[in-house]
């Protein structure tokens, strides 16, 4: 954490990585943007799940299932749910940053699937996968679109670990966010209710409780816009005042009144840029499933086995 906040408030557009939004309260809080009306990814891939996960757990038949980021787990049952009715279902591998939230995910699932065997993985994906001994075969599940927060090369250099994770008849799905109507992707992280402007806020929470900085959240305002030539939607965080933010082991920093921390990027795809990071990342690109309303994708792969 010292490193990267070291670094990201550095470069002359100052940057914290999305991933420290996620503590323990800042988990809590993106479950509730998942079930505001604004929000559709959410509800979008839940029914892209639903209807596509029983006939190709069926053709998979998975003994594990493995997520990334896997939050509190809640689209994550309708595949759960699906394993468990084929009768392939043994093991489950959570993995998230936030140790805490992950393991009352983890004690939920067991409770409710006692005959299911949860193995939850803390760590940071975007920089190692380790990962518990495997049942075969095993379905990898990257949901949510979070794979949209990482820039390209980081994206395909996450894709490339799964890739690198995956054995014989193994199978991985990805969940992302399409490009459509600005309109409706704005209004996505701009809810009447402010909540993901609390999110926003939280990673300065985070800053200020594990780093002892002194960021005053009075003194920014959330921000976030479509950029409509790199397809994606940017969050920043606004300084009201000129200000300056004292941080142990990084410094004083500077903040200057309207200036930006940009918190999170937030790309949305189609199907050729998908094809493209799968091909880059060792995957092929074996099924593309989306709603009549074409606003969510679920891409579903393996891993290419073909010399490069």
């Amino acid at each position: 954490m010292l490193s990267d906040v070291r670094r990201g408030l550095s470069l002359r557009q100052k940057e914290l990585d999305p991933k420290y939004f996620y503590d323990e309260r800042g988990s809590a809080l993106f479950e509730s943007i998942t079930e505001l009306a604004e929000y559709y990814p959410t509800r979008a891939e839940r029914a892209l799940l639903i209807s596509t996960m029983p006939s190709l757990i069926e053709e998979l038949q998975p003994a594990s299932l493995v997520e990334l980021g896997a939050g509190s787990a809640n689209k994550t049952r309708v595949i759960i749910d699906a394993m468990t009715t084929n009768g392939t279902g043994k093991q489950y591998v959570p993995v998230d940053v936030s140790s805490d939230f992950l393991a009352e995910t983890a004690a939920k699932l067991r409770a409710e699937y006692p005959e299911l065997r949860v193995d939850p993985a803390v760590g940071d994906f975007s920089s190692e996968l380790d990962l518990p001994q495997l049942e075969r075969p095993a379905l990898f599940a990257f949901l949510g679109s979070t794979i949209g927060n990482f820039r390209e090369m980081a994206a395909v250099h996450i894709l490339e670990r799964v890739a690198s994770r995956m054995r014989g008849d193994d199978a991985f799905i990805l969940g992302v966010d399409l490009r459509k109507d600005p309109g409706i992707i704005e209004a996505a992280y701009n809810d009447s209710r402010g909540v993901t402007a609390d999110f926003n806020l939280n990673v300065l929470r985070v800053l200020n409780r594990e780093l002892s900085a002194d960021f005053d959240l009075s003194a920014f305002n959330h921000r976030a816009f479509y950029d409509r030539d790199r397809h994606r939607i940017e969050m920043h965080l606004d300084s009201t005042i000129d200000q300056t933010v004292s941080i142990p082991r990084v410094g004083e920093v500077v903040v200057q009144k309207g200036e930006s921390i940009r918190t999170e990027l937030s790309y949305k795809y189609d199907r050729a840029t998908v094809a493209s990071l799968f091909e880059k990342a060792g995957l092929c690109l074996d099924r593309w499933v989306t709603g009549d309303d074409e606003v969510f994708g679920l891409a579903i792969g393996s891993r290419h086995w073909v010399p490069r």
